[in-house]
């Protein structure tokens, strides 16, 4: 049976999000395609919230209100603000749903509005996470190359994919 995608919302995080949070942010499943740390404690959980309610563009993805995972645009800073990255993680009972596409196609909604400035969201994704791969393609990111060691992450150096989306491609249909 097909989720209803209606039911996906993205909005900002609140201290009431934090047992929702936990569950996914605790999952080692969940952390591991993405530069977020495996929260081990609660306290840990806490710093993350209080992180994601203080930046502008650091926001929960909803499934009937309740967190089940996060999506982020971090824009650059000086001469390289024009460009943002796109990252996102979702529950691993949520994977495979259409939910992490909903979200991104939420997000780019907004994102060249609330950053006029921006001319260029990329996103990096493992090259064995195909299921990544396939999200930003849904919705219209075009893939530019592997970057070879370009991320230091969690003690190991990193080859991503990146994929870049731009203003003058369509911004797809939320539907």
């Amino acid at each position: 049976m097909a989720m209803d995608l209606s039911r996906i919302t993205v909005r900002p995080f609140k201290l009431s999000d934090l047992e929702d949070m936990w569950l996914w942010a605790s999952d080692d499943r969940v952390t591991y395609n993405t530069r977020l740390d495996t929260c081990v404690t609660k306290e840990q959980a806490v710093a993350l919230i209080d992180e994601c309610i203080t930046h502008e563009f650091k926001k929960s993805i909803c499934l009937d209100d309740r967190s089940i995972g996060i999506i982020w645009v971090i824009p650059w800073a000086g001469d390289a603000k024009f460009k943002a990255d796109l990252g996102y993680a979702i529950g691993f009972n949520y994977w495979g749903k259409g939910i992490a596409t909903k979200a991104v196609k939420i997000v780019l909604s907004q994102a060249f509005h609330v950053l006029p400035y921006l001319k260029r969201l990329q996103a990096f994704t493992l090259v064995e996470n195909k299921a990544s791969q396939r999200v930003l393609q849904k919705v219209g990111f075009q893939r530019e190359g592997v970057l070879r060691n370009f991320f230091y992450a969690k003690g190991n150096f990193i080859d991503p994919l990146v994929y870049s989306f731009l203003p003058t491609n369509e911004i797809p249909n939320l539907d």
